[in-house]
């Protein structure tokens, strides 16, 4: 029997020209659909390296025909970006697009960004504005060699379109941001509006831009509105211009209501009824999640059919997870069609086989993709052979006819898709944390932090900082500010914009005793034991379960008030009742891992692993033990740093030298950061009796 020789191909060399988002988009056919991608650099490197993994995986599966990545102003996020941006473009091969804020920045800082784009062979920007322009503020923080000369250089986006194409010419593709239910930023007395962005939007094209990309929506009217006036301009500036609307997968309840605050885009009732309905249960929404966006893309191809003859773009807010992205995309047709040599040809038609939906459970409809079917016995692990009957359980079970079929390599890109959306062994380990919660959540999550990916920011307008919190000039103002969020006469502090949840109620009275001392909480919670998962106040979850809480608390507190309390919280008796972490600007860290003994009893090397806190659990039928909010050193590092980064940016609401402006400096200087979790979650009031009395 002979050998085969292997077939040499000669790779195709990539054209540069090809990498303009505008280019590809002309190659397209004119009845295509395409999708991009939007990640934000992970705050920890574990993070960093699982979304590497996720972004290879989540390529071939979903043949993105560009990625965004997202920006941060300045300093360590701004590397990040380029970190990320420079994996997507030059490890794995995608068409990059690098989103680029210019407010706040001077020319140098703007030279410099773009000439490491070109270094990494990026040829896309989006062009943004970025934070209100409070140049005086940051000349110090982003670049000491500012020059008056540089002071009005950059204040909405179209200044920077117009720098780019002057410097630059048409080497970039680029981008521009719009808002179909108007910009909110309570800088003008029409308040969202539209109409009234759209001179900004005509200024910001005809300074040079290539395509707009839409802020995340979900009234699909406002979305088709905003279209027709468009084309319909008198100025023609949109008469062929390509616009990508953008999406956000609805990946829990919290995280929806909190990014439709911030971005302002408005929920239609009937959508938020059917959120409302199983907001409790994260699994559910989810899978309500991906019916709604599933709805909304259908939606915007009728219109798009009407309006804007040639290929349809969407573009999807990933928030750095995958499977309702996944799911969305193969349901409404938006993946390219497979080549030749990635589908598998079978002579003999195998049977339709359910597959796992978005939460594990099998779907009424069956998948009848093809595609997808070559997918059959790939799962790597072994399975038993049933007669007579249907699998019923599919990653267990193979038909006689199944396991007739040859498995497909795991890395296939149907069995990529699988993966993605989380079916099999393989699947649950890429989707683990499908659920995040915020900066509670697992600090190896790609999707780990808050979730807009931009760094340190108030979210907030100076006008509206000015409103809420005043001009404080004492620690007593500081003080009252804490206490008015807590008792919901303010709506916001800078470190949370969110209100309290109902069972605050129940710490309360405690939280303000501590504020009152000078000890500024941030975030907490009570202990609970056991309660149903239906509980109207603490309960989460499928039905039927049971929840429970450690009290948990964390605050800023002056140095010398520290001092005082680490000498309480370090003594023996301490060790298995609590676990602390605290540390100040400088970076000086302690914890109760650091203060155990370095030796055992018998003098030897004492074996100390950093703690890992799930402080909320809940036990359901039929699943295994879910611990959505976890403290750990890791994430409390990466959380402090922006912690007290917010004072910073307190500070520059007021001007510099400034009464105001020297309390915040100076808090931020002297304060520690403390997290404090107790574990006795039967006690109620243990942790407040340990801080209180």
């Amino acid at each position: 029997m002979g050998e085969y020789l292997p077939i040499l191909e000669l790779e195709t060399p990539r054209d540069p020209a090809m990498d303009r988002i505008t280019d590809k988009i002309a190659a397209l056919p004119a009845d295509a659909s395409f999708v991009s991608l939007e990640f934000f650099p992970p705050k920890t490197s574990m993070g960093f390296s699982n979304l590497r993994d996720r972004l290879d995986r989540m390529a071939r599966a979903l043949r993105p025909l560009f990625v965004n990545v997202t920006w941060g102003a300045g300093g360590s996020t701004a590397q990040k970006s380029l970190e990320l941006a420079e994996i997507c473009q030059r490890e794995l091969g995608l068409t990059t697009c690098l989103h680029l804020t210019c407010t706040n920045m001077s020319r140098r800082l703007i030279d410099k960004a773009l000439d490491d784009a070109k270094v990494l062979g990026i040829r896309n920007i989006l062009a943004l504005r970025g934070d209100p322009p409070r140049r005086a503020e940051y000349r110090d923080a982003n670049d000491p060699d500012l020059t008056e000369d540089d002071e009005d250089e950059f204040e909405r986006a179209a200044d920077l379109v117009r720098y780019i194409r002057k410097n630059h010419g048409d080497y970039f593709c680029i981008g521009v941001a719009a808002y179909p239910e108007g910009h909110a930023d309570e800088s003008h007395p029409q308040g969202q509006s539209m109409e009234h962005d759209l001179p900004f939007l005509v200024d910001k094209v005809q300074a040079g831009a290539d395509f707009i990309m839409t802020q995340l929506f979900f009234e699909v009217g406002a979305y088709e509105h905003f279209e027709k006036t468009l084309r319909e301009h008198p100025s023609g500036a949109f008469k062929d211009i390509i616009i990508i609307p953008g999406l956000m997968p609805i990946q829990s309840y919290q995280m929806i209501k909190r990014t439709t605050k911030l971005s302002h885009a408005k929920v239609p009732e009937s959508i938020m009824a059917h959120l409302d309905a199983v907001k409790g249960d994260d699994d559910k929404v989810k899978t309500v999640g991906v019916d709604i966006l599933s709805k909304i893309v259908e939606q915007i191809k009728e219109i798009k059919s009407r309006t804007s003859p040639g290929p349809q773009g969407f573009h999807f807010y990933t928030l750095n997870l995958e499977k309702a992205v996944s799911f969305i995309v193969e349901r409404t047709g938006l993946i390219p069609p497979s080549t030749p040599e990635e589908v598998a040809v079978l002579d003999n038609p195998i049977p339709e086989i359910n597959f796992f939906g978005v939460s594990g459970s099998t779907p009424d409809q069956t998948i009848q993709d093809l595609r997808r079917k070559s997918s059959v016995a790939s799962d790597p692990r072994n399975r038993i052979i049933v007669e007579g009957r249907p699998a019923s359980y599919p990653d267990y079970e193979a038909t006689a006819l199944e396991a007739s079929v040859l498995a497909e390599p795991v890395n296939t890109r149907a069995n990529t898709l699988a993966i993605s959306e989380g079916e099999g062994q393989l699947g649950r380990e890429a989707t683990w944390d499908d659920f995040p919660n915020g900066r509670w959540g697992d600090a190896r999550s790609p999707a780990y932090g808050q979730i807009d990916g931009y760094g340190v920011s108030l979210h907030v307008t100076v006008a509206q900082a000015l409103r809420l919190w005043g001009t404080p000039t004492t620690g007593e103002d500081i003080n009252n500010i804490f206490i008015r969020h807590l008792r919901g006469e303010l709506s916001a502090i800078p470190w949370s914009e969110e209100g309290f949840n109902a069972e605050t109620d129940a710490i309360k009275e405690s939280l303000i005793c501590l504020n009152s001392k000078g000890w500024w909480s941030l975030a907490s919670q009570p202990a609970v034991n056991g309660l149903r998962s239906n509980d109207a106040t603490f309960g989460w979850g499928p039905q039927n379960g049971f929840v429970f809480q450690k009290a948990f608390v964390e605050f800023f507190l002056p140095s010398a008030d520290w001092k005082i309390l680490e000498e309480k919280l370090t003594r023996p008796e301490m060790k298995d009742t609590i676990c602390f972490y605290a540390t100040n600007v400088e970076g000086d860290f302690v914890s109760s891992d650091s203060s155990l003994p370095a030796v055992d009893a018998e003098g030897r090397p004492a074996l100390r692993e950093a703690s890992t806190n799930a402080v909320t659990w809940g036990v359901f039928p039929g699943k295994e033990i879910v611990t959505p909010t976890i403290i750990e050193e890791v994430s409390f590092r990466a959380w402090s740093e922006e912690a007290f980064g917010i004072w910073g940016e307190w500070a520059k609401v007021y001007g510099r030298g400034s009464p105001s402006e020297k309390l915040l400096e100076n808090v931020r200087r002297d304060s520690w950061l403390v997290n404090i979790i107790h574990h006795d979650f039967v006690e109620k009031d243990a942790l407040w009796d340990l801080l209180l009395n």
